[in-house]
């Protein structure tokens, strides 16, 4: 079985802000072939249907340590986090864990535009 990185098209994204390209890496040897699941099995990165909890955490944590020591552990995560992959284990983070960093961006974002206009409202009043 072919583990999804392998087996997936990445998909570009228009706009969208992308990892810095490592010094490594280009068009003819993307990011993901020097993934360390690349060696495992995709089973451990996604969950089968009807997965009992226990042994889908385990199985969540197992695929983390093969995530920790991946030399492209921050490409891989902002990848799904750009797509966004709504499954599975990226970059060390659960599809879970990814929804509350995509949360925490958008906050921020808000927040920063937020704060961008509210200097630019004294100004106007003042």
């Amino acid at each position: 079985m072919l583990h999804p990185i392998e087996s997936r098209t990445i998909r570009p994204v228009a706009a969208a802000p992308q990892p810095a390209p490592s010094a490594s890496h280009d068009e003819d040897n993307p990011w993901h072939t020097g993934a360390a699941c690349c060696r495992d099995e995709a089973g451990l990165f996604f969950a089968p249907s009807k997965e009992p909890t226990a042994a889908r955490l385990a199985r969540e944590e197992q695929a983390k340590r093969v995530c920790a020591r991946c030399p492209v552990l921050l490409e891989c995560r902002e990848h799904a986090l750009v797509q966004p992959e709504p499954y599975g284990v990226w970059g060390g983070l659960t599809a879970a864990e990814r929804r509350v960093v995509l949360a925490r961006r958008r906050r921020r974002d808000v927040e920063l535009r937020e704060a961008a206009r509210v200097p630019a409202a004294r100004r106007i009043a003042g």
